[in-house]
């Protein structure tokens, strides 16, 4: 196994327990096992805990946010686009495994030591939201507000009901702002 396959098992293995059952519940040994690599690799490609958890941040970081932006950019029509938002995350809520959001979870066990990453999420999720409401800042602000509520709602009784609620709501503000 060369670094790059270690690397990805790593990860793999740390988002599977990470978002199952916390940051703080799972040690480096857990992953070791769960993973198949051996411990001294482990360390040498992750010399510590927190640089294994801000890497496993990033790749989600990465993903999350262009399947969310592939679903948002599939229809042509801008209020189409806003709305497919929530259409998206409705699939999401309705995973299997869904534990709400892993930058929240995340800082939520580890408050103000979070790793930078989950602000850039954040910014990150605004940005995309901004692009589809052609910058228009009141109308981001509120779209922001709506997928955090849904998502918070969501990981208390998953399922795809907030996000369609979130959606109808979405939707009366477009309507107002026409």
């Amino acid at each position: 196994m060369d670094d790059e396959e270690a690397r990805t098992r790593l990860l793999d293995t740390a988002e599977e327990l990470f978002y199952a059952h916390g940051i703080q519940a799972v040690g480096m040994d857990r992953i070791r096992t769960g993973s198949g690599v051996p411990l001294k690799r482990l360390y040498r490609l992750f010399p510590a805990k927190e640089s294994l958890v801000t890497a496993y941040l990033e790749r989600r970081d990465r993903r999350w946010l262009a399947s969310l932006k592939e679903a948002a950019f599939r229809p042509a029509d801008p209020r189409e686009r806003i709305l497919a938002v929530f259409d998206w995350l409705a699939g999401w809520f309705s995973e299997p495994h869904f534990r709400g959001c892993a930058f929240l979870n995340a800082y939520g066990e580890l408050g103000p030591a979070a790793p930078q990453v989950v602000h850039t999420h954040k910014a990150g999720l605004r940005a995309l939201l901004a692009e589809l409401t052609e910058d228009d800042p009141a109308l981001t602000d509120h779209l922001l507000l709506l997928v955090e509520g849904a998502t918070v709602l969501a990981a208390l009784d998953p399922g795809p009901e907030p996000a369609h609620r979130a959606r109808e709501a979405a939707a009366l503000l477009l309507t107002a702002r026409d």
